[in-house]
């Protein structure tokens, strides 16, 4: 074994990864966190977290990360700034290249890298985003009670964000850059049929209003009748632009999972790159991917729930996968080195 070999690598610090760490901490596996370049995942761009177990108050979403790191710091966790480059995952040890040009080595790796929410480019969404402008319904939906909204996008998440938004909202606008939709056609009946949901056709985002303090006040949408009017925005030719009063802006225009380092090594991804967990014997969920020692949890495994307390959960199953993994391996590795020697046989 390489020296300076860890028992465990946990990629990532949001949620799963942190709740990855705890239970492998408390495990005496003594993971090391590698942060990412962007410490905590998405959870720090949400101002307050309300329906998370434990806080009925409600959380801010940097506050619940800082505490998750800390309890799994208390538990002996290890953290280190970088993210994984390059990842060879064939035989053992694991060898794995930072973004710092470091290289480690591990027995096992938590894949806990999340995915990306895909930004549209309007001006001042990085500014506004977590103080109004969101990218999920189901986190901040509730937020918006008696607002006027917008969600941006034309998919089957488009059109569940826009259904679930309208429980709360007294408008939901669909802004779609085309007058076709991508999404399904039972989704799309069901966002067309609904009162509190109208369409913006052949309109795009342009800019949003307001400020960190106010929150969104409004947004700037420019449309042309062929659709896709920001390209023809370009040169000016026949678009038009107006100014709404909204109170929130949600982004459904799909996520990006950060597994582009397990390109070539093995683990198996749909074709959006979300990685594969399998089942075990009996046909039961694990956090075990096709590559053994190698484990999944969060987003990067999760195209549909999202969800801070799905990606906890994970992060516990792929800790204790892990936890199993590392100790069958020390128990071979036992029986190996106790096992006694065959005796020669004479020749007959």
């Amino acid at each position: 074994m390489t020296q300076d070999t860890h028992d465990l690598v946990i990629a990532g610090s949001g949620v799963a990864g942190l709740s990855a760490a705890v239970y492998a901490a408390r495990a005496d596996l003594d993971p090391l966190v590698l942060e990412g370049d962007e410490p905590g995942g998405q959870l720090t761009l949400t101002t307050d977290v309300e329906n998370y177990l434990g806080f009925p108050e409600g959380v801010g979403g940097m506050e619940l990360i800082q505490r998750g790191k800390e309890q799994a710091e208390q538990f002996g966790a290890e953290f280190q700034h970088g993210s994984i480059e390059a990842a060879d995952l064939d035989g053992q040890p694991l060898e794995l290249s930072l973004s710092t040009g470091d290289t480690v080595y591990t027995q096992a790796l938590i894949v806990a890298t999340g995915a990306s929410a895909r930004w549209v480019g309007a001006e001042n969404e990085g500014e506004l985003m977590g103080q109004g402008l969101s990218t999920c319904a189901t986190c901040d939906g509730a937020f918006h009670r008696g607002n006027d909204v917008l969600v941006v996008g034309g998919g089957d998440s488009a059109m569940e964000e826009a259904l679930f938004l309208a429980k709360f909202a007294d408008s939901v606008t669909v802004v779609h850059r085309r007058e076709e939709l991508r999404a399904s056609e039972i989704m799309a009946d069901r966002a067309r049929d609904h009162d509190d949901v109208q369409f913006r056709w052949n309109a795009e985002l342009e800019a949003i209003h307001g400020s960190q303090e106010e929150g969104v006040t409004g947004a700037t949408l420019v449309s042309h009748p062929e659709g896709y009017p920001r390209e023809k925005a370009e040169s000016s030719i026949g678009v038009e632009r107006e100014t709404v009063d909204v109170g929130g802006v949600f982004y459904a225009v799909g996520h990006t999972p950060n597994t582009q380092f397990l390109d070539g090594t093995g683990v198996e991804q749909d074709e959006d790159g979300y990685v594969f967990t399998q089942t075990d014997e009996a046909g039961r969920p694990t956090a075990q991917t096709t590559v053994e020692g190698v484990f999944a949890a969060g987003d990067v495994a999760d195209p549909r729930y999202r969800q801070a307390i799905t990606s906890a959960g994970t992060g516990s199953m792929a800790a204790l996968d892990a936890e199993e993994f590392l100790e069958t391996r020390q128990n071979l590795d036992e029986s190996s080195a106790t096992a006694p020697a065959r005796p020669e046989q004479s020749a007959p």
